[in-house]
């Protein structure tokens, strides 16, 4: 397995996000929000407000909270201020993580990242210190039980995917972010249900890490992914499964 997709599974299985579903709810809002101030408030003319909105109808977000978070994108309606701002920095073993936040404090979130960083054994780096090492790309996993490998292949395929690969008990595909949306809707047509789908940032080598450097480095993560002001956190920390039970 791939060092991505064994930290996907880990978190799949630690249910961190889904067991916080009004946090990830949140965290989608807000992504429709800034998407539609930056680029309209038409799905069809705005790529990332698309993909924002499909993240949200994949979560079964009601259809008038969507509408409300793009309207107060567009001023139709009040809403907060947010300011985008990315971080870099390294975890245990010197680890790359990568935090996108979305606030309406900048001092607050900076002190706040910083402070998560250094108390978890990590500390911030400069801007363009890590980033370089992750690439944006769609990415869709599928139980190995939900669909063949053949029909599968087609999609990506037909569909402008990029790789389909086999990760033990599951198939992963990759995808350029602008061929994601074709892709999704393609498995979706073809009724084949995925364990996750989402445009995310995929490191292009990965740090293994063991015993007490791995407990440490999945504190931090839990840690920067509890606060508040965070969207995404991304990481090339890998390790073994068998410590996820530990």
């Amino acid at each position: 397995m791939s060092g991505h997709s064994k930290w996907a599974t880990i978190k799949h299985k630690k249910g961190a996000l889904d067991a916080k579903r009004g946090k990830t709810f949140t965290r989608l809002i807000k992504e429709i929000t800034i998407a539609a101030k930056g680029g309209g408030g038409d799905p069809d003319g705005n790529p990332r407000l698309r993909t924002a909105v499909l993240a949200a109808k994949a979560e079964n977000m009601p259809a008038d909270n969507i509408k409300r978070a793009i309207q107060r994108g567009t001023g139709e309606l009040e809403g907060v201020n947010y300011e985008e701002i990315t971080f870099e920095g390294y975890g245990p073993g010197g680890v790359a993580v990568v935090v996108d936040t979305l606030t309406d404090n900048r001092n607050r979130t900076v002190s706040e990242i910083r402070h998560t960083f250094s108390k978890n054994g990590g500390n911030l780096g400069s801007t363009g210190s890590v980033l370089h090492m992750f690439s944006k790309k769609g990415l869709i996993a599928i139980e190995k039980s939900a669909a063949d490998e053949d029909a599968l292949m087609n999609i990506v395929l037909e569909h402008g995917g990029e790789d389909l690969n086999d990760e033990g008990d599951s198939w992963e595909i990759l995808t350029d972010p602008a061929s994601y949306e074709s892709v999704s809707e393609a498995i979706k047509a073809a009724k084949i249900a995925t364990v996750a789908s989402q445009v995310t940032m995929i490191a292009s080598t990965y740090t293994k890490l063991e015993g007490a450097q791995a407990n440490a480095m999945m504190r931090l993560l839990d840690a920067l992914e509890d606060f508040d002001d965070t969207q995404n956190v991304y990481s090339n920390f890998d390790m073994d499964e068998v410590e996820v039970a530990d």
